[in-house]
């Protein structure tokens, strides 16, 4: 019987096994394989077209060609403003858009998913749109700007002054219906007593908005905060379709600057440096984040 019993569990574990076995196959050759690849790819010179016979083992030297590389501090310092710019506005707006629709806006669900609707609309298409908005002469944005007596309104996206900012601007009205809709569910699970007492006690609106509801929406805010950092960060669809990296490398972000690299200058080796780069960065905020998570709830 013991015998048995262990043949029967020893069946079972199996059947389990093979179960998994087509996702876990999937896992390690989509995923788990590339990701082992392109560490490996970080310590070579390998030009693909070449094939594995192009592939030469260079130690650390692509770590050493970063800080002379004037494109990646270039992209680099653009990811840092674009991310330092986009993600606090989107936020702060996302906010105050939630907290007027959870209070004071009829039809909130036919507004909400007109503001949600970028969101989750094509980021091609929207790019696509965005483009012909921002276009110097003939665009609509600029031909209300005229109208309003802006003699010379800016290029937007043909200007290396304007063209990081038009990007920004883009962004943020692509996220504010996500952080928006985030920002509504953490509202309703604050409990309407808080606000009750501190009517009662005189608190006016804004202070009730300082002292209640944004230190119970910290959990919320920390969400919101790390899926924008990523997402910032990893910024590509926006800037290959609108700008390419321009002008003047403007708007050169490290994603875009990785692809460049890998299949028009078919440097795979240092591209995997960049994108390992772009990974440790990622993961370093948000690493700092987790750790910091604690402190600044209880400060609130």
């Amino acid at each position: 019987m013991k015998r048995f019993g262990h043949n029967s569990t020893f069946r079972e574990n199996m059947a389990g096994y093979l179960f998994i076995l087509p996702n876990f196959a999937g896992y390690a050759l989509f995923v788990l394989f590339p990701i082992l690849f392109s560490l490996y790819l970080v310590f070579v010179d390998w030009e693909y077209l070449k094939g594995f016979s192009g592939i030469h083992w260079v130690g650390l030297d692509n770590f050493r060609k970063l800080p002379d590389d004037p494109k990646f501090l270039k992209s680099l310092k653009n990811n840092a403003v674009y991310t330092l710019v986009s993600v606090p506005v989107s936020m702060i707006i996302g906010l105050l858009a939630a907290v007027v629709m959870n209070r004071y806006v009829f039809w909130k669900s036919t507004l909400r998913t007109l503001i949600f609707l970028p969101y989750v609309s094509s980021l091609a298409a929207v790019s696509v749109v965005w483009r012909v908005l921002y276009e110097a002469k003939q665009g609509p944005i600029n031909h209300m700007l005229r109208m309003l007596g802006v003699d010379n309104p800016p290029g937007w996206l043909s200007s290396p002054q304007s063209a990081l900012w038009a990007l920004v601007i883009m962004s943020v009205w692509v996220t504010i219906g996500y952080t928006m809709i985030i920002y509504l569910a953490g509202l309703q699970g604050i409990p309407k007593d808080l606000y009750e007492a501190a009517s009662i006690d005189g608190a006016t609106g804004w202070r009730s908005f300082f002292r209640i509801t944004v230190p119970m929406l910290t959990p919320t805010t920390f969400l919101i905060v790390i899926t924008l950092l990523i997402w910032s960060f990893q910024v590509f669809g926006p800037v290959a379709i609108m700008t390419h990296g321009g002008p003047i490398d403007s708007t050169m972000v490290l994603s875009y600057h990785i692809y460049l690299l890998a299949f028009q200058f078919y440097k795979m080796g240092y591209a995997a440096t960049v994108s390992w780069i772009l990974f440790a960065i990622i993961f370093v905020i948000t690493l700092i984040q987790w750790q910091t998570q604690k402190r600044w709830q209880q400060h609130f």
